[in-house]
């Protein structure tokens, strides 16, 4: 018997597995850690990067997910071809994510949903 929160607890799971994914891939350069942030109670996904390249100090977010209003909201993606493709690979649907980090008048032309 399906229940009423299962496409947020797969889309959840996505997510994570993604993320994790990323998180597993060796940092080329420095002592650098990279991991998975989940607050599944405020349904917000985080992939950081923590550590020293040289003398230099990494810290940053990498990518930033939440889900809100039967969205999943891309509010930040820094890797290269973006996590969008591998969502919409995994079942969610074009019109189910929001990518928030364009400006509301540049979503219209992106093929994924506004808001």
């Amino acid at each position: 018997m399906a229940t009423v929160n299962q496409p947020l607890d797969q889309w959840r799971e996505t997510l994570e597995n993604i993320l994790q994914y990323y998180a597993d891939l060796p940092y080329r350069y420095g002592d650098v850690n990279t991991y998975v942030v989940v607050s599944r109670d405020r349904n917000h996904f985080m992939l950081m990067h923590e550590g020293w390249e040289q003398d230099h100090r990494v810290h940053g977010c990498v990518v930033h997910a939440e889900i809100r209003n039967d969205k999943i909201w891309i509010h930040y993606d820094g890797i290269e071809d973006g996590i969008t493709g591998e969502l919409v690979a995994a079942g969610v649907p074009k019109d189910h994510i929001v990518l928030a980090f364009h400006p509301p008048q540049v979503r219209e032309h992106t093929g994924y949903a506004l808001a």
